[in-house]
């Protein structure tokens, strides 16, 4: 799974981060499945620990965007459409 960050939203008085685009992409071969979301954060510019915007890396950003959401089930949902899509349970088309 590639965890990545499209997006930032901040508060433009401290830099605290408050909104995260985030999109998960799994590929299987030729077969791929997405998912974007966002996680939302409220940030306290005084506490320990605190990282100012500049100094953020996107590494740091997905850690705390997957500490927000349940990574095991976003996760298991890409693998079930990776899935159907090698094996369909439905299919469209005509006979002629």
């Amino acid at each position: 799974m590639n965890w990545t960050i499209s997006q930032l939203e901040r508060n433009s008085a401290d830099g605290g981060v408050i909104v995260a685009h985030w999109r998960v992409t799994a590929v299987v071969g030729e077969y791929s499945a997405s998912s974007y979301g966002t996680a939302g954060f409220t940030p306290d510019p005084t506490a320990n620990g605190f990282v100012p915007f500049e100094d953020l890396t996107e590494a740091m950003v997905i850690e705390w965007v997957k500490d927000s959401l349940d990574v095991d089930a976003i996760e298991a949902g890409l693998t079930a459409q990776i899935e159907d899509q090698k094996a369909p349970q439905t299919v469209a088309g005509v006979p002629w």
